[in-house]
C-alpha cells in the first residue's frame, strides 16, 4: 500500500523542482543575459578604419635578376557616386543580393546565423549578408570565414545602417565588390566588360555585373566554361526576374531582353608587349601554389621570376627577325591570322626562362605561350616512340621496337591490330614502303607512327604521356589518331614533356615563379625536378632519334654551332606548325597557330609562306635563331646518351641541304571512335627482320604516288648495302654540329 504513496510523492517533487514558472523564469534571465551580452558586444566594438584591402597596394614582379619588370596596382577602382549610376542598375545589385536591403536595419540574424553554424561545424563556407554586412565585410574587415569575424560583422554592420544612408552603404558596397579581370568596383567593372562608363550601363549590363558578384572568376563570360556560362545566365535571370518581382523592371521590357555577352578582356595599362603576358602567367601560377585571386589582386607582393632577362629578349629578337619582319599585319588579311607562341625551360631545373605570348599583351591579349587549344601534331610522336621503348613493345609479327626496326610507310595502309580503323595518309599521299624507325622519324611518317602506337597501346602511351607532363582531357582518347598528336596541347606543355625527355626521363615541371613574398606570407618556387617517369635508356634513344630530325630530317633549319635534338609538326587542315627540341642546356617549343579576329582557328597555308606553312619552316628558325642567341653563338655541350647501341644511326650531317617539308598530321578517314571498316586492300606486311637494320637497311619496294619530286640525297640516302656511317666527332660521343644554315 506503500507503493503508489511513494510515486505520488516523487513526481510532487519534480514538479516543484521544474515548475512551468521556474522554467519560464530560467529562459527570460537567459534572453536577458544574451540581450546583455550582445549589447556589451556592441558597446566594445568600434567601427574600424579602412582594412589594407580597401586601399590596395602595387605588385612588384622582377627578372631572375632582380631587375623590375613590372608594378601592377595602384589598384583598378575609380570611386563613383550612385548619381553616376542608373537607377536600374542599382536595383539589379539589390536585386541580386538583398531585396529587403532598403527595409532591413543592416543585419540578416538567420542567413548569418546559419553560415556561421555552418563554418564552426566545417559545413563549409555559406553566405547569408546583406548588402551591408558585405561592405563592411569588404572596406572594414577581412575575408576570413570565422565565426569571430562574422560576428564583428554584424555588430559594425548595425552601427554603419544606423550612421550611414541606404544609398552611401549602396555605393560603398557597389565600389568596392570585386568583379574579376582586376577590376574593383562598378566603374572599372564596366569598362573592363562592356568598354563604357557605369553611367552608360544597361539594366541587362548591369545584371550581368551584379551576377557576377557570386563568383568572378567562373562567370567570366570569355573564359567561362560550358558549365560556368549556364550557371552565369540562370544566376542573370534569377536577377532580372527579382527585379520584376520587386516591381523595379517592367515585365514587358524584361522579356526583351537578351543576354549581353562581355567584350574579352583587355590588360591594365603598363601591360604592353611581353609583360602582360608574363604577368597573368605568374598569377595563374601562384593560384595554382594557393594563393588566392583575391590575396593576388589586393596586392603588395614582390614577386620574382625565373625569366632570364638576356634570353627573353633573345626570343622577342628572334620573332621578329623570323616571322614579324615578314608580316604585314595591318595590310594583309592573310598576314593577320598568323600568331606565334614559345616557351623556354632550363632542363636541368624546370626554370621558364623565356616566354613569348603573341604580338603583345594589349592588342592579343590570350597567350599564346599558354593556351591549350591547338593541336601538338607530330611533336606528339616522340612520346610513341619513348613508350614503345619503355614498354619493350613489339610489332605484331614479335619484333622489338627500336630506332632500326622497319615498319611499312606505305601511305594510307590499314593499321594492323587495332579496333578502330584507321589508315592515315604520308604527306603528299607519299608511300616510303619498308623504312626504319629512325629514318620514320626523320621524315615524320604518318603510317609507321600510326602502326607503332597499335603495337604499343594507345592506352600505355597516353599513360607514357601524362607521366611525362601532358595534360589530360576530354580530347585525349585511346585511339590509334592521337598518334598524329590530335589532342590539344600548349607550348608550355610541350616544353615540359621534352625538357623530361632531355632530363634523361626525369620529370621537369616547367615553373616561372622563383618566389613570392608578401609582408606575412612566403611563397617558395615549386620543385620542378621530380622522379624517374621513363627510364633513362628510353628517354635517351629518344632524344638519339631525335638527333637525326635536326641533323637530316625535316628539322635541318633549327641546326646551329651546337648539339640539338628535336621534332617537327603540322596539324590537321594546317591550323598550327611546331618545332620543340633542346640542347644539352635548353629547351624549347615553338608554336605558329592561324586564328582570325573572331578567334577561330583558321589555316595557315598561304600566309607566311606560299603553300603550307611547317614545323620545318619559320617555327624551326625562330627556334635556331633564339637558341643561338640564347647560348650565345653555339654551345660545346653534349648528350650523354645510355642507349642499347644497336639503334640505327643517320648519315654524316656534312651532306645535309635542306630540309624536307614536314608532313601534315591529318587522319583522313577514321577518326577515334569510328567504326568505318577498314579497306578492302591488304596492308603491306613489313618484312622479317633478318639483319640489323641499322647496318643493311632494306630496298623500298615502292615509288611515292606523288610527282612529289624525290628528296634529296642528303636527306633521304638511297638505301643499300652499305652501313649508314656513325658521325664523326671528337670520340666523345658528342655529335657534329651540323654544316647545314642556321
Amino acid at each position: 500500500m506503500g507503493g503508489p504513496d511513494t510515486g505520488k510523492a516523487r513526481k510532487s517533487g519534480i514538479r516543484r523542482l521544474f515548475s512551468w514558472k521556474k522554467l519560464l523564469g530560467t529562459f527570460f534571465v537567459c534572453c536577458l543575459l544574451g540581450m546583455g551580452a550582445l549589447y556589451v558586444v556592441y558597446l566594445m566594438v568600434p567601427v574600424p578604419t579602412a582594412n589594407a584591402e580597401a586601399t590596395m597596394q602595387s605588385n612588384i614582379y622582377k627578372y631572375a635578376n632582380g631587375k623590375i619588370l613590372a608594378r601592377t596596382g595602384e589598384i583598378n577602382r575609380e570611386i563613383v557616386g550612385l548619381d553616376k549610376i542608373p537607377e536600374q542598375v542599382q536595383k539589379a545589385f539589390v536585386a541580386a543580393e538583398n531585396k529587403t536591403f532598403y527595409k532591413d536595419n543592416g543585419v540578416d540574424i538567420k542567413g548569418t546565423t546559419r553560415a556561421a553554424w555552418s563554418t564552426v561545424t566545417g559545413k563549409g563556407k555559406q553566405g547569408g549578408s546583406t548588402i551591408t554586412q558585405q561592405y563592411v565585410k569588404n572596406y572594414y574587415l577581412s575575408q576570413d570565414q570565422t565565426a569571430t569575424r562574422k560576428l564583428k560583422e554584424m555588430v559594425i554592420a548595425l552601427k554603419v545602417d544606423q550612421n550611414m544612408s541606404k544609398n552611401e552603404i549602396l555605393a560603398g558596397y557597389m565600389n568596392t565588390s570585386y568583379y574579376g579581370r582586376s577590376a574593383y568596383g562598378v566603374q572599372a567593372a564596366a569598362r573592363s566588360y562592356y568598354g563604357v562608363d557605369a553611367s552608360r550601363l544597361t539594366t541587362a549590363q548591369g545584371a550581368y555585373l551584379a551576377a557576377l558578384l557570386q563568383a568572378p572568376n567562373q562567370y567570366d563570360w570569355t573564359s567561362a566554361n560550358d558549365t560556368g556560362r549556364k550557371l552565369v545566365e540562370q544566376r542573370w535571370n534569377y536577377v532580372l526576374d527579382n527585379m520584376v518581382e520587386e516591381g523595379w523592371l517592367q515585365p514587358s521590357e524584361r522579356a526583351g531582353m537578351k543576354f549581353p555577352v562581355p567584350q574579352k578582356p583587355k590588360p591594365l595599362p603598363g601591360m604592353e608587349g611581353q609583360t602582360g603576358y608574363l604577368v597573368e602567367a605568374a598569377n595563374q601560377e601562384l593560384m595554382r601554389r594557393g594563393v588566392s585571386e583575391e590575396d593576388i589582386k589586393a596586392g603588395g607582393w614582390t614577386v620574382t621570376l625565373n625569366i632570364d632577362e638576356k634570353k627573353q629578349k633573345a626570343l622577342v629578337k628572334a620573332v621578329d627577325r623570323k616571322l614579324e619582319a615578314k608580316l604585314d599585319r595591318k595590310g594583309n588579311e592573310k598576314h593577320a591570322v598568323v600568331q606565334a607562341g614559345a616557351t623556354s625551360v632550363d632542363p636541368k631545373t624546370g626554370a621558364v626562362v623565356a616566354m613569348y605570348g603573341g604580338v603583345g599583351a594589349t592588342e592579343h591579349w590570350i597567350s599564346n605561350a599558354t593556351r591549350r587549344d591547338y593541336q601538338p601534331a607530330s611533336t606528339f610522336k616522340p612520346i610513341v616512340l619513348a613508350s614503345a621503348l619503355e614498354n619493350r613493345s613489339e610489332t605484331q609479327d614479335g619484333r622489338r621496337i627500336g630506332l632500326g626496326t622497319v615498319y611499312d610507310g606505305t601511305s594510307r595502309r590499314p593499321v594492323e591490330g587495332s579496333d578502330i580503323p584507321f589508315k592515315p595518309q604520308n604527306e603528299n599521299d607519299r608511300s616510303y614502303g619498308p623504312i626504319t624507325v629512325q629514318k620514320a622519324t626523320n621524315s615524320s611518317v604518318n603510317s609507321v607512327y600510326a602502326q607503332m602506337i597499335v603495337d604499343v597501346g594507345p592506352a600505355k602511351v597516353k599513360k607514357t604521356a601524362l607521366a611525362l607532363g601532358m595534360k589530360d582531357g576530354e580530347d585525349f582518347p585511346e585511339a590509334p589518331a592521337i598518334s598524329l598528336g590530335v589532342m590539344n596541347a600548349s607550348t608550355l606543355d610541350m616544353a615540359g614533356v621534352y625538357a623530361t625527355l632531355d632530363n634523361h626521363g626525369k620529370l621537369v615541371t616547367p615553373t616561372l615563379v622563383k618566389s613570392a613574398e608578401h609582408k606575412d606570407r612566403t611563397v617558395r618556387g615549386a620543385n620542378a625536378i621530380g622522379g624517374q617517369v621513363v627510364s633513362r635508356e628510353s628517354a635517351d634513344t629518344v632524344t638519339k632519334a631525335m638527333t637525326g630530325v635536326v641533323r637530316s630530317g625535316s628539322g635541318t633549319r633549327a641546326a646551329g654551332d651546337y648539339a640539338a635534338a628535336g621534332k617537327t609538326g603540322t596539324s590537321e587542315n594546317n591550323r598550327s606548325a611546331w618545332f620543340v627540341g633542346y640542347t644539352p642546356e635548353l629547351v624549347t617549343a615553338v608554336g605558329l597557330f592561324g586564328e582570325d579576329t573572331k578567334g577561330n582557328q583558321v589555316t595557315l597555308t598561304n600566309t607566311i609562306n606560299e603553300g603550307r606553312a611547317n614545323g620545318g619552316g619559320v617555327p624551326a628558325q625562330i627556334w635556331g635563331d633564339y637558341t643561338t642567341r640564347a647560348l650565345n653563338g653555339g654551345s660545346d655541350a653534349r648528350f650523354d646518351l645510355e642507349t642499347d647501341g644497336a639503334d640505327a644511326v643517320e648519315p654524316d650531317p656534312s651532306r645535309t641541304t635542306e630540309a624536307p617539308e614536314e608532313p601534315t598530321d591529318e587522319p583522313t578517314t577514321a577518326s577515334p571512335g569510328t567504326t568505318t571498316p577498314p579497306a578492302t586492300e591488304p596492308a603491306t606486311t613489313p618484312p622479317t627482320r633478318t639483319s640489323d637494320p641499322a647496318t643493311t637497311p632494306p630496298t623500298p619496294t615502292q615509288e611515292p604516288t606523288t610527282d612529289e619530286p624525290s628528296p634529296p640525297p642528303s636527306i633521304e640516302p638511297p638505301d643499300g648495302g652499305g652501313t649508314d656511317p656513325e658521325p664523326s666527332g671528337d670520340g666523345t660521343g658528342r655529335p657534329v654540329r651540323p654544316t647545314a644554315p642556321r
